[in-house]
């Protein structure tokens, strides 16, 4: 009786050591995005779970790692020449925007099954226990959730936001949760707190007779049989933000909905040789500029990249520009390019006094982890929203790229530099 009983707590404890099998879905096209995606698949893989990731194929880890699985996807042509349009959209008004998001949601979701590794996958008899899924406008991505049986885990690479807490039955308050595509922090005034109510109330109303409607068609063709869509769009067992309250509103959240942001942040290493000299040699100090992986310099509006180099010439300040060519045209002596910049650990350096961004929430975090002031530059997306926070909060200024001259890029630079708060 007692070896019985001793080999069955065996198979128990071996029962629970065991792994779980998780299918980690992080789709977007922009480098952030699946940096957040690998760097939560990698560690779970580390800890013993068997992870299969679908991931864009460039974006993959470089070297193996155990219990990791890729799925690669491709998206070719239609990721090339995003930059000069993105560089419009502040051109574009705000419903306008948010029907673009709408559109191109449902576009991505579309090419995403259309993808050959994919359709591989669903015919497979693979089973999991989990699916961690990043949220990006992919309502139909529910589908792997009830096809495998699986927990439901949304990783969502902002904060709580009309997707989040629509889907989670949370709280959607427009009077101090601005909408994430408009330039507001959480401190509206009268006109921004009715013009937010507008926003969410069409964004919302959109949603539910458009969007959703034509992720369940998306849904319905790659997993026959399943419920409609609103079925499962609830159905979700856990919400994992990329917030933090050191960067973003606060604001009521359920028990399942966890914030996380900073996780992607990494220990400083050394920089390059050139890199690490020309950052010691900055004895007045270095400016850090970048926007991002999707902005490159080279689509820039040409009056207004030059604006911004007539500023940074008139600075004693080193500057450092990530930049997609060997050279700019009209390069002042103090600024220096570079084609990939390892952000993080430029910004841990000493002499890192002010940092120019497109105002992506990485970015935004990594800049008050090092507390390091900004000028934010937003573009698309959240950015607007980031970099008004930034400026309520104390940290940042906030230049309009519609609206920039050297003027006004001048002022901003130079207050953030002088300004001992």
């Amino acid at each position: 009786m007692n070896s019985t009983f001793h080999l069955l707590l065996l198979v128990t404890l071996i029962h629970f050591i065991i792994g779980a099998k998780i299918l980690g879905i992080f789709h977007g096209y922009s480098s952030s995005h699946q940096q957040l995606g690998n760097k939560i698949l990698c560690e779970l893989a580390k800890r013993g779970h068997e992870v299969t990731a679908i991931v864009q194929g460039k974006f993959a880890p470089k070297n193996a790692v155990t219990n990791f699985k890729p799925i690669v996807i491709e998206y070719g042509a239609f990721l090339r020449d995003q930059s000069s349009t993105l560089y419009k959209t502040p051109e574009r008004g705000p419903i306008d925007q948010i029907r673009d998001l709408h559109a191109g949601g449902v576009f991505l979701t579309e090419l995403f099954f259309n993808q050959t590794s994919v359709q591989n996958l669903l015919k497979s008899n693979q089973e999991f226990d989990m699916v961690i899924l990043e949220q990006f406008v992919n309502e139909a991505f529910k589908g792997f959730c009830y096809y495998y049986k699986a927990h439901c885990v949304v990783v969502y690479t902002v904060g709580s936001s009309r997707s989040t807490n629509l889907q989670m039955g949370n709280p959607l308050n427009p009077s101090y949760m601005p909408d994430v595509l408009l330039n507001y922090s959480s401190k509206m005034n009268f006109v921004q707190r009715l013009f937010n109510s507008f926003a969410v109330f069409f964004a919302t109303l959109s949603f539910y007779w458009t969007v959703l409607p034509k992720h369940n068609e998306i849904l319905q063709k790659n997993f026959p049989g399943a419920p409609y869509i609103t079925e499962l769009y609830y159905e979700t067992s856990l919400i994992l933000l990329n917030s933090h309250v050191g960067t973003s509103s606060p604001v009521p959240l359920l028990p399942n909905m966890i914030e996380i942001g900073g996780f992607h942040l990494n220990s400083p290493k050394r920089l390059p040789k050139d890199l690490q000299t020309y950052l010691d040699e900055g004895k007045d100090g270095v400016i850090y500029f970048s926007m991002g992986s999707n902005l490159k310099g080279k689509d820039m509006e040409e009056g207004k990249r030059n604006a911004i180099l007539k500023v940074f010439s008139k600075l004693k300040q080193r500057v450092l520009w990530k930049w997609e060519n060997e050279t700019v045209p009209d390069q002042p002596n103090n600024v220096k390019l570079g084609k990939w910049m390892p952000q993080q650990d430029i910004l841990a350096h000493p002499n890192i006094k002010l940092f120019v961004t497109h105002g992506g929430l990485l970015s935004i975090i990594e800049a008050v982890y090092h507390g390091i002031p900004i000028v934010g530059i937003p573009i698309f997306g959240d950015q607007g929203m980031n970099v008004a926070i930034a400026k309520a909060d104390g940290y940042g200024k906030v230049v309009e790229f519609s609206t920039l001259t050297e003027e006004n890029f001048g002022n901003a630079v130079t207050e953030v530099l002088n300004n001992p708060k």
